[in-house]
């Protein structure tokens, strides 16, 4: 669950039971382990009473949450092989600390359907697939849209802020000159046709959100890497859009595939460390 979905959430709670979701916010996003999960998923069904006016079944399914999180010990190097959540993963064994982490983005579409995914030096990974719908508000700019839907999902992947010092590889350049911008401060610049209305499910565009954030954080440092050259980072990214797009239209399991995939080029990658 993103900041902007959690904190609006939030403040449909009760006032009681606002401070005890807020406490329980980090396993809204965590996909380090199946505990982790399940106590996410009763602190998201608690939000979505609230958002039903149901406060008495709100609290009650943070009890739930509660008594999990007392009892929960998170070991990392146990998550199990495709442990997703919302189409974000883990692979433990990378999960070290090192210096500031690398990561690729990438998007793919094809005729109604598109994919995202992102991935990390860290073990971090994730793959999001996308139709066309009668409301949708990219606009004409689609693929390059995307592979900025796909920086922003990226970002929005740790607890609170990406860590300093991250760098972001993307094979669009067009993209890379809208990051650019928002960095210096341009951040009213939208590709074109990019519908600003109000969201349904967000107070916010995703872009518009993006821009800020890429505006509030100069550390961050977004570069060109070239396309199917064999870069281990931008080949599972490549390989996680496509992945995300397929699955729109196929029926098969993604989770153990996109975790053998994203083990296997990190593994790459860490044994070469270049960018």
């Amino acid at each position: 669950m993103r900041p902007d979905e959690f904190l609006p959430a939030l403040t449909l709670l009760p006032a009681d039971l606002r401070d005890r979701a807020a406490a329980l916010r980090r396993y809204t996003r965590s996909a380090r382990c199946a505990g982790c999960v399940q106590i996410g998923d009763a602190v998201g069904y608690a939000l979505t009473a609230a958002r039903y006016d149901e406060p008495a079944a709100a609290g009650h399914l943070l009890d739930t949450a509660e008594r999990l999180a007392a009892a929960h010990r998170c070991h990392p190097a146990t998550i199990a092989p495709g442990n997703t959540r919302g189409g974000r993963g883990l692979v433990a064994r990378w999960a070290r600390p090192a210096a500031p982490p690398v990561a690729a983005t990438d998007a793919s579409w094809k005729g109604s359907c598109g994919g995202i995914g992102y991935v990390v030096s860290d073990g971090r990974y994730g793959l999001r697939g996308r139709g066309v719908g009668r409301l949708d508000p990219t606009g004409p700019s689609q693929v390059l849209v995307n592979e900025l839907r796909a920086v922003e999902y990226l970002l929005t992947a740790y607890d609170d802020e990406p860590p300093t010092g991250l760098t972001v590889l993307l094979d669009s350049l067009g993209a890379l000159r809208y990051l650019h911008r928002w960095q210096a401060g341009d951040t009213e610049v939208m590709p074109a046709g990019y519908r600003l209305r109000q969201r349904r499910w967000a107070d916010r565009p995703t872009l518009v959100r993006l821009a800020e954030r890429v505006a509030a954080r100069p550390d961050l440092t977004f570069t060109h890497v070239k396309a199917h050259s064999g870069h281990a980072l931008n080949e599972a990214a490549d390989a996680l859009s496509h992945m995300a797009r397929r699955r729109r239209e196929e029926s098969f399991d993604v989770n153990p595939r996109a975790h053998s995939l994203v083990d296997a080029f990190l593994s790459t990658w860490h044994a070469t460390v270049h960018i």
